[in-house]
């Protein structure tokens, strides 16, 4: 069985877990949820995923290492974890 470590909080999941379903455009209904397929449901999970941890993206431009004089954009694409 599983514990609420935040009793409270679990309106405000199963409302953020709704948004996630409605967003992927998966069918979700209050309660259980078994006739979901397993792809359905791991698409609800993986749009939390995205949601509450963005891909933060960075480009710039520095001089080329290859060509003198030229210039070349470097993109990073970098995730953050607390």
């Amino acid at each position: 069985m599983k514990k609420t470590l935040v009793p409270e909080a679990r309106e405000a999941m199963d409302k953020f877990k709704m948004e996630a379903a409605s967003d992927v455009g998966v069918n979700l209904k209050q309660g259980y949820n078994g006739d979901l397929t397993a792809k359905q449901a791991g698409s609800i999970g993986g749009q939390m995923v995205k949601m509450i941890n963005p891909i933060r993206t960075m480009s710039f431009e520095r001089k080329c290492r290859i060509v003198k004089g030229h210039k070349t954009t470097v993109k990073y694409a970098f995730s953050l974890t607390f």
